[in-house]
This record gives structure tokens, sequence and C-alpha cells, in this order.
């Protein structure tokens, strides 16, 4: 099977149901974040390279036919109009890194409506999940003011796929290393990682852990402190990194705190090792820290020098889902929209217009930009193929750098940030009246019709069906 079939039921039956009414012109799918989640003031665009390997690639074979069958209880001749079936479409989107807002289509999909369709759940999947992890990286960065901070988040992430994204994105907004050796050596990061609890208890004594490890690396040296008694481990680190030579010991070498008070523990190794004459020692902090935590500590004054950053990050703990939507906004050249409660949805292609101090103007895609506005989805796929190359991390990462930079100082906060809010253009908001003018005409009329021929059946004494 292809990855084709990672989809939800009602996708492949939806499809199907187009195909055999011969509902195939273009269709384009907005993808958007309804509202931001808690303590968010931006969102970091991600998930757009996998979703483009993933439209590249895209073709229903046999074996996911027999797939999508046995899942609808039916037999492969019934899904036989699926068979072959590739995207085609084009693809209008953010690029990765960029700073996004609620309400702003993150991507736009037109392509023959059941491909639009059928691959909505795969898009929807990457672009949530990654934009989810990229924001929550980003604000650590935020939080740690300038101090260095590193992913270990891969043994509690959900999977290893999770995992990797992870390492990767939090590169993207400036993590400056990552434990995960699978992301560092595909993506060119910098692996990073010390010794476990389990190290140290292996060994008679601390002290012949911290040697045996200074043995096996020959700088620079990270020490685990904390195993059994925080001061005392920090002393035992001080004398054996001070017995080994400059070179072996190399710039860089460090103790770390994982658990109790951090703040307080760091101020006491601080002077303890400044006592002992290693003041370019540093002081890595980890053990379930998150940007709330880095924020606190860093306001605190506490002499960390790198956050280790893991579990809470990896997870997006606080808010671990955006309340994402790919919702269709065009079926050949008609504009629709949704009407239901609290999930209105605007009508048409669209294009975002960022403008100085994030005033961001949402409008139509063929509309011209503001005074001072430059638009943000780009075109990067058409007939099924990129038009555009992928971009580096370093790439991404600067278009995020420039981004922050801008972003208003509230909603930059780690607690009780001010989002930005997005407005609508006048030609949207006149298309969206109209068709929402429509649409009740038309169930007005469907109403009208409804009743006359409830009457009309009343008066012949039929009975109306219930």
């Amino acid at each position: 099977m292809s990855d084709a079939t990672i989809t939800d039921l009602y996708e492949v039956t939806m499809a199907m149901s187009y195909l055999r009414e011969g509902m195939t012109r273009p269709a384009t799918f907005s993808l958007f974040v309804r509202e931001m989640p808690p303590d968010r003031g931006f969102l970091v665009a991600a998930g757009l390279e996998s979703s483009l390997d993933f439209l590249s690639g895209f073709r229903v074979d046999a074996e996911d036919v027999d797939a999508f069958a046995s899942a609808l209880h039916r037999p492969p001749r019934d899904l036989a109009p699926l068979l072959g079936l590739e995207f085609t479409g084009q693809v209008r989107a953010v690029p990765e890194g960029r700073i996004v807002l609620a309400g702003e289509p993150l991507l736009e999909v037109t392509a023959p409506l059941p491909q639009a369709q059928l691959v909505e759940t795969y898009m929807l999947n990457q672009v949530n999940h990654q934009t989810t992890i990229a924001s929550k990286a980003a604000r650590c960065v935020l939080a740690a003011a300038g101090h260095p901070v590193v992913d270990f988040s891969l043994r509690r992430t959900h999977g290893p796929q999770a995992g990797f994204q992870a390492a990767r994105l939090s590169a993207m907004v400036g993590f400056a290393g990552t434990s995960n050796v699978a992301a560092a050596t595909a993506e060119g990061l910098s692996a990073v990682g010390t010794m476990a609890h389990s190290y140290i208890e292996a060994f008679g004594t601390e002290e012949a852990a911290f040697r045996a490890f200074a043995r096996s690396h020959p700088g620079p040296v990270t020490l685990l402190v904390d195993t059994y008694d925080t001061e005392e481990g920090v002393r035992v680190a001080a004398r054996v990194l001070r017995d080994l030579d400059d070179a072996a010991r190399g710039p860089g070498s460090a103790v770390r705190l994982d658990s109790g008070d951090l703040g307080a523990l760091a101020l006491r190794a601080r002077a303890l090792l400044d006592a002992a004459g290693l003041p370019d020692v540093r002081i890595i902090a980890s053990g379930g820290l998150d940007e709330y935590a880095v924020d606190e500590l860093v306001h605190s004054g506490a002499p960390i020098d790198v956050y280790a950053v893991g579990t809470r990050v990896g997870v997006s703990a606080d808010a671990p889902f955006l309340d994402s939507a790919y919702k269709m906004v065009e079926y050949d050249g008609r504009p629709v929209m949704k009407l239901s409660s609290a999930k209105v949805t605007a009508p048409g292609q669209k294009q975002v217009f960022r403008c100085p101090g994030y005033a961001d103007v949402i409008g139509l895609h063929e509309e011209q930009p503001p005074e001072e506005g430059a638009p943000l989805l780009e075109t990067v796929m058409r007939n099924g193929r990129r038009t555009v190359e992928r971009p580096t991390l370093d790439e991404s990462g600067e278009r995020f750098a420039a981004d922050l930079a801008g972003l208003p100082p509230a909603a930059r906060h780690i607690r009780a940030p001010l989002a930005p809010r997005a407005t609508a253009s006048g030609q949207l908001t006149a298309l969206a009246d109209q068709v929402r003018r429509r649409i009740e005409d038309d169930l007005l009329a469907s109403s009208a019709d409804l009743r006359g021929h409830e009457r009309s059946a009343t008066g012949s004494g039929r009975s109306v069906p219930r």
C-alpha cells in the first residue's frame, strides 16, 4: 500500500461519489487555523515540505484500491474508478518558517475535486502537528533570551517521525542542537547529549563514573551531577574537570542539573565551580522544562547557560493541537462557504497581505495588495510538481528570524500574549455577503417549494412522508 491510504474513510467515500457523478472540475480548499490556542501570540508555519513530498508522489495503486474496498466491505471493482488517481493540482502556500495568524490560509489546494478531497487528511495531519511544534519551540527560543536551547524530546514524542520533526523544526526556529542522532545526521544539525543517571549508578562511585566518562570523551565533557546529592555531585565534577588538562577539558565543558529547584541549585553550582577555578565550565539545565519554566529561570537571574527542553515541547503539552480546518472555498469557479454556527468560512481563493505591525489583511487571490502590504502565499506546486526548490533549514530559519523581528512585543509575551488579528479586505467581505445572500435565497426557495409540495400532497389526500 502507498501513503494514499493514509486518509479518513469518508474522504474515500466522497471521492468515489464525485467520480461517479462526474464532479471532477477544479476545487479549491483552504487550510487555516480558526483560533489561536491559549497563550499563543503567533504561529510558525510548518509542515509544507512533507505535504509537498506527499502530493508529488501521490498515486492510488491496486493495493490501495484493495485496502479501500476492504475498509468499505465492497468488492474491489466498485473502487476501480480510483485506480491510477494522481495529484495533478496546484498549491499556493506560506513558506515554512513564516509567522502566521489565526484565520490566515497556510495553504490553498486547487485540483480536480476528487484529488483535492482525498489528500485532506494527510495535509491537515502534517501542517497541524508541525505548526504546533514549531510554534512551541519558537516560544522557548524567545523565553531563553539569547541562551542556547537544545532538543531532548525524542524519547517521549508521539513516535519516531514526530521526534524527527521536532528536531528539524526546533532547529528551524533557532535551537542549537538535538539529541536525535537520525535527525542530526539527516539535517546537518549539532548532535548533543550527556549521560543518564543509570551510567552513574553502574559505577561504584560518582567520581569513578565521571573519570571513566572523561577518558572516553576527550572534550568537551558534560557531567550529570544530581544522581545522589547535587551539591556533592558538583564538587566531585569540579575535582574531575580540574584534573583534566586544558585540551581534554576543552571549551564548553559543563555540569547538568536535571531535577530539584533548578534556579537555587544553579546558583550554588556556579559558586562551587567558580571557587574551584572553573568559571568557564557551563551549567546546563534540563528536566521537564518548557518556555514557561525557562522564562521564570531567566527572569530570576539563574546562572544557567544552556536549556535542554524535552517532553513538554516535543508534544506541545499545554496546547497539543490546533483548531485547523481544510475547507472548500470554490468549486468549478463558483465561490462557496459554510454558514454553520461558530464555523463560518470565507469564500473564494485568497491571499494574505502582510502589513507593518502585523496589521494583516486577508483578501482575494486576484486583488491588489494594500499599501505597504506584501503577499504571503506563493505558488509552490503546479500540475502536481514542485515549482520551487526545497528551502534549506537555514533559509527557513532566516524567514522566521525576519518575521519575529517585526512581531509586536505584546505578541511575543510568554504569558498572556496579545495576538494580532487579521482583517478581511473589502472585496472579500463583499464576496462573502454575496455568497451568503445566494445561499439564503436558495434555502428560502427550497423551503417554499417544500411547503408547496406538502400543501399539494395534503390536498390530494396523500400522506406526507416524515
